[in-house]
């Protein structure tokens, strides 16, 4: 039997190996959300930056969130110690080193630039350390990803505009632009433009939906931004026609289950309702949100609805196939890989 370090979950030894060594994607991550304790202390030492904690236990103790807004409260604290090139990379291989042993084949990382040049750090820097961690994790680990520029939606629209601004050298090294941040009072609506013109310029569409906000932020995510994915979703399922058109559009859903159980989308993992959403037809997949905050990376939150819901091999081999035809990756990557899972569930 196996107990993750993320929750008081216990598996059987053979479902935790299938879960670790199924071959999956990973769509929904902040790579400043797996700033873990260790490493922000020892950026903070390395960049004499002070931060309002004494210890690696005193961050850990401060991850008490009752909802959205608490846990950004000390996310933006944390982002303070990423100053320069060095430290987005460092940050970056410390989850594709956690993503390895995950058994993560892809992964795609969304960032919020906002949140470090509006500090003064350069985007350049910001971009080309995860660049360069990216280039580093593929001919270690084999492992291919891809970047997601995340607009910050308690911010404005022309915020948001001259940020794609800052991005122009490097849309050709970007797949897609999202939205993230504060979800509620702020509506996708607000920034129907600046997607209109990240999707003119060639960039895929994804945008946080019904994880707070109303199942009527899905609809706009839908009809205004024109998405290629939803991210969270999970309160879509209020409303049985937008079910029903998630279903018939084969949207796919980045759901996190370890996040939704932190930030009190759902009171207890008992009742998440990624089985449901599966049984639904819905196009679910499995990931990790921010990972050092919400207590576990993606094979935890694959461990944690496996044993709070009892998922056969099957439902989880299906959240990795949807992690798959769900990216951003090219038609023949996508085959490759759910090639490798087919081979690997018959002989798990």
């Amino acid at each position: 039997m196996t107990m993750t370090a993320a929750s008081t979950f216990v598996l059987p030894a053979d479902l935790d190996a299938f879960i670790v060594g199924l071959p999956k994607a990973e769509l929904h991550l902040h790579i400043e959300g797996s700033l873990e304790p260790e490493l922000m202390f020892a950026l903070a030492a390395r960049n004499s930056v002070a931060i309002p904690y004494a210890s690696v236990e005193d961050v850990r103790a401060a991850y008490a969130f009752s909802n959205l807004q608490d846990f950004l409260d000390i996310y933006y604290a944390g982002a303070s110690v990423l100053l320069v090139r060095q430290d987005f990379h460092d940050l970056a291989m410390a989850y594709f080193e956690r993503a390895h042993a995950d058994g993560v084949r892809h992964a795609e990382l969304m960032f919020d630039p906002q949140t470090h040049t509006d500090r003064g750090v350069p985007f350049a820097d910001v971009i080309e350390g995860l660049l360069s961690a990216m280039a580093e994790a593929e001919a270690r680990f084999g492992i291919t990803s891809a970047l997601i520029l995340s607009f910050l939606r308690h911010l404005s629209e022309e915020a948001a505009f001259e940020t794609l601004a800052m991005a122009e050298p490097w849309l050709d090294r970007i797949a897609a632009v999202g939205l993230d941040s504060s979800e509620v009072g702020h509506p996708p609506a607000k920034f129907e433009r600046v997607f209109a013109a990240a999707r003119a310029k060639g960039l895929k569409i994804t945008a946080h939906a019904g994880e707070e906000g109303p199942p009527a932020y899905v609809h706009e995510a839908l009809d205004l931004l024109n998405v290629d994915r939803i991210d969270h979703g999970n309160r879509a399922l209020e409303d049985e026609a937008l079910v029903a058109r998630l279903v018939a559009e084969e949207m796919t859903l980045t759901v996190c289950p370890l996040s939704n159980h932190k930030l009190c989308v759902v009171d207890d993992l008992a009742d998440h309702p990624l089985d449901r959403m599966l049984a639904l037809g819905l196009k679910a997949t499995i990931n990790s949100d921010d990972p050092a905050y919400f207590g576990g990376y993606v094979a935890d939150n694959y461990r944690a609805v496996a044993a709070a819901r009892g998922l056969s091999r099957e439902a989880l081999a299906t959240c990795a196939r949807h992690s798959f035809t769900g990216s951003f990756l090219p038609e023949a990557a996508v085959a490759k890989h759910l090639a490798a899972i087919e081979a690997f569930v018959p002989e798990s």
